[in-house]
């Protein structure tokens, strides 16, 4: 029997726990030479997070406990104005797998011993529990000649057909040449739904292992993988068992970007919300389930200054109840707001209970918000998740300050990767474990975000939050809950 359980979720988290002694420091000015002037007189490495944010990562044998004293010690660098620890992101409990967690358990235990029956009679030492689905880092394929005709899953995709999606695909461009960037566990590139709506960098030269475009990335064909500082953003997944024991990655970002921007008919599978969109893959969460602050930081730099009109972040977490928010995080959101992007946030998956589940919590009075969601950002639009009968998930947190809408987030079909689709993670027999989350409702939004800005690409980002807002629907279990008091609804674009 497994007796014990790391649990996967759909949307991710901060906590205070930090990288070994990371900190991500502020600088008042970045002169030349200034990195060895503070390494002489503080020791540890510095690492270049944000030039335009002054931004550094301060690796250092310094302890954790001793930030406190570096902080009220002024004089210990005088160009430093912000200290920071640099937080680990992290998945989040999820609600579905959260409650079944004992049935789960059993189960696994069952089917591995199956397996290891099955293996002894065939001489096999192939687990299917335990192999890794896929190999890291694919050739980045070009875009591919489809056939056209209906998509077969569309039909399934209730979440589509709630907000009238297919009737803005009539009246609007569907999101075409607005870029959306995903900053998440990357993306299945060569997905054949996907493949066709990649962000492709045509200032750059593919292969010639050149910065062509001087941007500080080489080959950043389709985006870029901040987790491991290469220019394959793919979505690596890991084996049942490491997805059920290590919290490790089902394929999260390749989910959100279906539901982003899955092709329209295309003959095969399921449809984006903007089929015509551009994906932009920007990876900084592991397949292990983790990553840092000071990565996300990047990938939001490198969105928007490399065309992206909206950053999904189907990630967040909630702060200690001690540390005061990320304030460098904050600036680095609030400087794409100034480029005109519109940052996307997931309100959050709420809290275990005692019951085995997960309640959604109010962001806005909680004395442990979730950001980046609770940020209160011009550029910031969050978003609450509702089920197929518009009742406001259980697990999904709210807040009639900081989020702005709901939108469909329970039992979502989308892309994932291997050319496949699912709106089930863990199929074990009787016991399942659907795709639910405010991270499945927040792309949904994206989409729709998309959808609305390709009718007028020189609106301005708070614009399109404002037509999302007019457009949503009045639905009474987010009523005082969300901004809109409504969900997501595109049946009255015009």
């Amino acid at each position: 029997m497994i007796k014990s359980l790391f649990v996967l979720a759909l949307t991710l988290s901060t906590s205070s726990v930090v990288f070994g002694s990371e900190y991500l420091i502020k600088f008042q000015s970045v002169e030349p030479g200034f990195e060895n002037a503070f390494i002489a007189r503080n020791g540890g490495t510095l690492e270049l997070v944000s030039r335009e944010g002054s931004v550094y990562k301060w690796t250092t044998s310094k302890s954790a406990g001793s930030l406190k004293l570096l902080r009220a010690e002024k004089s210990w660098n005088k160009n430093v104005v912000r200290i920071e620890p640099n937080k680990k992101l992290k998945i989040f409990l999820s609600p579905s797998l959260e409650e079944k967690r004992a049935e789960l358990t059993e189960a696994l235990a069952i089917l591995k011993k199956k397996e290891k029956k099955e293996e002894k009679d065939s001489d096999s030492a192939e687990s299917k529990a335990g192999s890794t689905p896929y190999p890291d880092n694919p050739e980045i394929k070009n875009p591919t000649k489809q056939e056209t005709g209906s998509d077969p899953l569309l039909s399934n995709q209730w979440g589509m057909l709630a907000v009238d999606a297919a009737g803005a695909w009539k009246k609007t461009p569907g999101g075409k040449d607005i870029v959306v960037a995903v900053t998440d566990t990357g993306v299945d590139y060569n997905h054949q739904d996907l493949v066709n709506n990649m962000w492709r960098n045509t200032k750059e030269i593919p292969g010639d292992g050149k910065d062509n475009d001087n941007n500080g990335y080489v080959d950043d064909v389709v985006g870029w993988d901040f987790a491991v500082d290469d220019n394959k953003p793919y979505d690596l997944t890991l084996s049942l068992m490491d997805i059920i024991l290590q919290g490790g990655n089902p394929g999260h970002g390749t989910h959100v970007s279906g539901c982003i921007g899955a092709s329209l008919n295309n003959k095969m599978g399921i449809v984006g919300l903007a089929p015509n969109v551009k994906i932009m893959a920007l990876r900084f969460i592991t397949e292990k389930g983790q990553g840092g602050t000071a990565e996300a930081i990047k990938a939001i730099d490198y969105a928007a200054n490399n065309g992206a009109k909206i950053i999904n972040a189907s990630w967040g977490g909630e702060s200690d109840g001690e540390q005061e928010e990320d304030q460098i995080l904050k600036e680095a959101i609030e400087r794409a707001g100034k480029k005109g992007v519109l940052f996307l946030a997931a309100a959050g998956n709420g809290r275990a209970n005692a019951q085995g589940g997960a309640a959604g919590f109010d962001i806005d009075n909680d004395p442990k918000p979730v950001y980046p969601a609770a940020y209160q950002l011009e550029n910031v639009f969050t978003v609450a998740a509702i089920d197929s009968e518009n009742n406001l998930a259980t697990f999904s947190n709210w807040g009639n300050k900081s989020v702005k809408i709901a939108a469909p987030g329970v039992k979502i079909l989308s892309t994932v990767p291997g050319d496949k689709y699912q709106d089930t993670i863990i199929n074990l027999g009787s016991i399942n474990v659907t795709w639910d989350g405010t991270s499945m409702a927040t792309p949904h939004v994206a989409g729709a975000a998309a959808t609305i800005w390709s009718t007028d690409p020189n609106m301005l980002a708070r614009d399109v939050a404002k037509k999302l807002m007019d457009l949503s629907t009045a639905t009474d279990a987010v009523n005082g809950k969300v901004v809109s008091n409504g969900r997501l609804d595109l049946h009255g674009l015009k």
